[in-house]
Order: structure tokens, then C-alpha cells, then sequence
């Protein structure tokens, strides 16, 4: 045994309480992405007094299917006193709060070098399960409980900020909807006297091509007309190692699409690919729209240069302003333009479709001054921070193993 680890089997116990008499009704799922959620089963009729009871600060695990999944479902519980999980998984608790910190614990869990030794280990059955006594053979460094108070405590201030700031990131998003709608639909923009414009009494004309009266002065435009360009272009072939194996220019692709901001991505393509290609960097600020697979017509606000495939239809404004705008017309539309989409064996959008969408054009005042391009701004700015954040809690738990 390596000096300062030790055995898993050696800190840990065994924990096997039922809930005889239904001590609690509050059944938990446990997660791959090694948390706990409130579960959603249909228990009408089932005998919930032998379903297990677990309690705060013991864990739960499921080694079935570890090397299938490339990882063990495994969770500490703080989030509940007391609550039920299924007698499938075993629950444990650590020997002694004295020697080894159940969050300290967790965090060598949540390791990406712990689920793969998990799965080298994975191998005895056709699912590819994990053996208890194969998992509490397994080994962690345990150094003094000072140490490991301190790397928690390290580990702790990382992960509420990231907490904080996706709070920050969900709220910036609600309010960035809100003005869009106060401003561009419900057109309760404030007027030359901080009046709401419509409410108030502003100038309004018919728009036949929405059917719909719009402030004075604002006209409907196609998308393709609103854009300076729109693009979509081919995909390299995955059979050619040489497009791929390289960190040259970042790729996009459709899954990556979720109505979010993204400040990286997850693959690259060679400069040579590049080269001998029709395809062209997209600059920042353009607006991308999944047009194929799960998640079609969904939209991302592009903030770095990179390139994309057919999957996705790039719009290219000439502002960030008029971006904004876009990405924010685009999400609130999403239904129906869900509603245009071809349905064979996966949602189909097209390029020709997207152009034809009618976009109301605002004056240039109105878009600068809803402020939409702050909202994005500071958007991305915390996005951009989270994954900064991330790196730093991952190479945390990276250096676990040479902090004992």
C-alpha cells in the first residue's frame, strides 16, 4: 500500500436501516452525476417499510453497470436529515468523523481517476458491475484531519461560487427575457417622458405582414434581410485522423446548442482541413441555430471565433445589438418555429425556413437602449468565470492524491 492511503474497507462501514413503521415518505433517486433528486416512481401500492433509510452525511452507491457508464453513481447525503432510497444500493458511513471527513470522502469520489480505476476493476460481469469488496479494496490518501479540512474548506469556496454564479447567470436570463418582452412585444418601452410607450399612448400603425399594430417607424423584415449573412456548411469526414487530431480551430456541433452561451468548445479541426474547405470562421456575436437531431431549433449566442457544420444555421448581425435581439426573437419563438419543422425520424429544420421567419425591425434607440447586449456582456462574463472555476475545482480534486 502506498504510504499515507489507505483501504476504503478500513474508514468505512456498513449501513443497513429499513423504514419499519414509515419513519419518512421522502424517497430519493440516486444520480449518475453522483447526486440525489426526489424521486418521481409511481409508488401507489408498493411496500415502502423495507426500502432503506439513509441519514445525513452516509452515503449511497450503485455498482451496477460501472464500466458501461464510465463511472460509479455514488452521493453523500446533505442535503436531508433522513430520507429513503431503494434496498438495491448500499448505504455506509464513515468510521469516524475523527479520522476522515465524509465531504473529504466525497470529493475523492468525485474524481474523474477514481471512476476509472472503478471501471478497471469492472470487469467480472456481462454489465460490467462493480464487486463490493473489488470497490472497498480500492485506495485513498488520508492525511491528518487539519489537511482535510483545509482542502474541503478550498474545495467548498470553489463550488459556491460557481453556485452563486449560475444563480446570477439564471436570473440575468430571466431579466433578459422580461425586457425583451416589455420592450419588443408587449412595446412598453419607455417613451421621451419615462412613460411605457403603449400603455401611454405611443403612435402605433398596422404591420400586415404580422397581422398586428407596432409602434410608428418599426417594420417587418425576413431574417435573411435582418442578418448581414447566414451560413451552414459541410462536415469533415471523421474517418481522416489528420482533420481532427489538432487544437487549431474550435468546432461546434449541434448537441453543444442549448439556448446558452458557450466560451469553448468541445473539438477542434486542423488548419489543413480548414484550408482546403469551403467553411469560414464565424465571427463573435453570431447567433446559431440547431436545425437537425434533439436539439433542433434550439439557439446559442456564439462569443468566440469558431467554425460549424450543416447541423447548425449561423446568423451573422452587424451589431451586437441587432444580435441580441435575434437571440432573444429566436427563444421566445421557439414553439412555433418547432411547429414548422419536418418530422421523420428526428426533428428537420432548414436554412430556407429560418430565412423566411418575419422579425420586427425596431429603431436603432430602441435596440441599444433595452440594454440587451449588457445582459448578454455580463452573461457571458460569468459563464466565461464558471469554467474558469471548474478547471480550478477539478484540478483540485486532480491533486488530492499528492496532498497527503
Amino acid at each position: 500500500m502506498r504510504s499515507g492511503y489507505k483501504k476504503i474497507w478500513d474508514l468505512i462501514h456498513l449501513v443497513d436501516e429499513r423504514n419499519r413503521g414509515f419513519k419518512t415518505s421522502l424517497l430519493l433517486w440516486l444520480t449518475i452525476s453522483k447526486k440525489f433528486i426526489p424521486s418521481v416512481a409511481n409508488i401507489i401500492w408498493t411496500d415502502m417499510e423495507n426500502y432503506k433509510i439513509i441519514r445525513k452525511n452516509q452515503f449511497a452507491c450503485s455498482l451496477m453497470q460501472v464500466r458501461r457508464d464510465k463511472k460509479i453513481p455514488i452521493a453523500l447525503m446533505q442535503d436531508f436529515e433522513e430520507a429513503i432510497i431503494s434496498q438495491a444500493y448500499p448505504v455506509f458511513e464513515v468510521n469516524s468523523e475523527n479520522e476522515l471527513l465524509p465531504e473529504y470522502l466525497m470529493m475523492w469520489f468525485s474524481r474523474e481517476e477514481f471512476d476509472r480505476e472503478a471501471c478497471f476493476y469492472a470487469v467480472g460481469w456481462v454489465r460490467g458491475s462493480l464487486e463490493w469488496e473489488d470497490f472497498c479494496n480500492m485506495e485513498l490518501p488520508v492525511p491528518d484531519i487539519t489537511k482535510q479540512q483545509e482542502i474541503v474548506d478550498e474545495y467548498h469556496v470553489i463550488k459556491n461560487r460557481i453556485r452563486l454564479n449560475t444563480r446570477l447567470i439564471e436570473k440575468l436570463e430571466e431579466t433578459a427575457q422580461a425586457v425583451y418582452r416589455e420592450w419588443f412585444v408587449d412595446f412598453e418601452f419607455s417613451d421621451e417622458n419615462g412613460n411605457p410607450y403603449k400603455s401611454s399612448g405611443g403612435e402605433m400603425e398596422f404591420c400586415s405582414e404580422l397581422k398586428k399594430e407596432v409602434p410608428k417607424g418599426w417594420s417587418a423584415w425576413k431574417i435573411k434581410d435582418f442578418v448581414v449573412d447566414m451560413k451552414n456548411w459541410a462536415t469533415p469526414l471523421r474517418d481522416k485522423i489528420e482533420y481532427w487530431n489538432s487544437n487549431d480551430i474550435p468546432w461546434l456541433k449541434t448537441w453543444e446548442i442549448h439556448n446558452n452561451i458557450l466560451v469553448s468548445a468541445e473539438e477542434y479541426i486542423s488548419k489543413k482541413w480548414f484550408k482546403n474547405s469551403s467553411t469560414k470562421i464565424l465571427p463573435v456575436n453570431t447567433v446559431l441555430m440547431a436545425m437537425y437531431w434533439v436539439t433542433a431549433w434550439q439557439v446559442w449566442f456564439l462569443k468566440f471565433e469558431a467554425t460549424t457544420n450543416q447541423a447548425c444555421c449561423a446568423m451573422i448581425s452587424k451589431n451586437i445589438n441587432h444580435a441580441s435581439y435575434l437571440y432573444y426573437f429566436l427563444l421566445s419563438n421557439q414553439e412555433e418555429i418547432a411547429s414548422m419543422a419536418n418530422w421523420w425520424a428526428q426533428a428537420n429544420l432548414s436554412k430556407n425556413l429560418i430565412e423566411e421567419l418575419i422579425i420586427i425591425l425596431p429603431d436603432e434607440e430602441a435596440l441599444r437602449n433595452s440594454n440587451l447586449s449588457v445582459l448578454v456582456d455580463f452573461w457571458h462574463k460569468k459563464t466565461l468565470e464558471n469554467e474558469n472555476l471548474w478547471k480550478i475545482k477539478d484540478l483540485i480534486l486532480s491533486k488530492m492524491a499528492s496532498r497527503s
